[in-house]
């Protein structure tokens, strides 16, 4: 595998998100493998063993006996016509002179423009569907993440798209990016080092966060449980009046920048820094293991659970503290920006620093 050191600074390729007239985008970088490992290290002392191990349950989803993603990966490239590769096909540093690779960019439709009903066969498309659901947690994950089956905006499976980036059937370096309306998902089989998820990640769904409606709304409550926990010094640091931005500033650093901003889970108590365990576990449930597992390793990596901090939004000063508009839990390397206002966009950045 060949070292890549990752840039310091996230950039994001823009792309507009139709119900909002915003601008979506994309940004780099990092790693994947210690989930219930590290936390057992972070924070073990403060939870106890017993309520960690049930904190980081596994999903409760049967896994599904497939292949790995990476092998899916590497089935459909060798199936691929002359013509097919390019159209969807890069070289691996596409980009790299304009100072941030394509295949780091984050996109809120097809990423090379073509829908994969426009250019797979019936079977390419069965592999590029059973590619998708290798890279998350199980069945459960795949109705969320599809937005119940119907894909948000895209409103269909076949109206995504993917780019394959370097060159998968061997021992280079490659990346498979799979995007649609509110949605960036990568596998990469580790080429990127010190990066989680081969790459920024970029969720959402066009339902009001705070609406049962939206799927991602157990993390908004999960979140929130999280503020009623908090004693007034703590909520005082904790909320911000203004936004954490969306898109490319989204994944600027703001809280690691200036620490007596957001609140620390170092400075939580034990069953405050459970809840918080709590959020992890439902922001990393969706995908696979070995995914999340890469997160705790890079967030261990990075100073610990420690170096992290929560913080919540609100456009107002006014505005009523179970109506945010945005929360955020950053860290050295870790960004996962939480828009709940209007509609969710999720963009999360996870890298290891040097």
């Amino acid at each position: 595998m060949k070292s890549h050191q990752p840039s310091a600074a996230p950039h994001l390729h823009q792309s507009i998100c139709p119900e909002c007239s915003e601008h979506a985008s994309s940004s780099p970088q990092r790693g994947r493998r210690d989930f219930i490992r590290v936390l057992s290290g972070g924070a073990m002392g403060v939870m106890g063993a017993s309520s960690l191990s049930s904190a980081f349950a596994a999903p409760t989803d049967a896994p599904r006996k497939v292949k790995p993603a990476e092998e899916l990966i590497r089935e459909l490239f060798a199936t691929l016509s002359a013509e097919q590769k390019t159209a969807v096909v890069r070289p691996w540093a596409d980009g790299a002179e304009s100072g941030m690779p394509t295949r780091l960019k984050t996109h809120n439709a097809a990423p090379l423009g073509k829908k994969i009903a426009e250019q797979f066969t019936k079977p390419q498309q069965e592999l590029i569907q059973q590619t998708f659901k290798s890279i998350l947690s199980g069945d459960e994950a795949y109705d969320r993440i599809s937005r119940r089956g119907k894909w948000d905006n895209s409103g269909a499976f076949e109206n995504n798209g993917i780019a394959i980036f370097g060159d998968p059937s061997g021992k280079d370096p490659f990346s498979w990016v799979f995007a649609g309306h509110h949605l960036t998902l990568r596998c990469d089989g580790n080429s990127q080092p010190n990066t989680a998820f081969g790459g920024p990640m970029y969720y959402g769904h066009s339902a009001n966060g705070h609406s049962d409606m939206n799927v991602y709304n157990d993390q908004t409550k999960e979140v929130m449980s999280v503020f009623d926990m908090l004693n007034e010094p703590q909520r005082k640091q904790a909320v911000i009046v203004g936004s954490p931005g969306d898109g490319v500033g989204a994944l600027k650093p703001k809280l690691v920048d200036k620490p007596a901003t957001g609140v620390g889970y170092g400075d939580l108590d034990e069953s405050q820094r459970g809840l918080v365990a709590g959020v992890m576990r439902k922001l990393l449930n969706p995908f696979r293991q070995e995914d999340g597992d890469e997160v705790m390793q890079l967030i261990k990596t990075n100073g610990g659970m420690e170096k992290l901090r929560l913080a919540f939004y609100k456009d107002n000063a006014e505005k009523g503290n179970d109506r945010w508009d945005a929360w955020r839990i950053e860290g050295p390397g870790f960004v996962w920006n939480y828009r709940v206002l209007p509609h969710v966009h999720c963009f999360v950045n996870v890298v290891g620093q040097a």
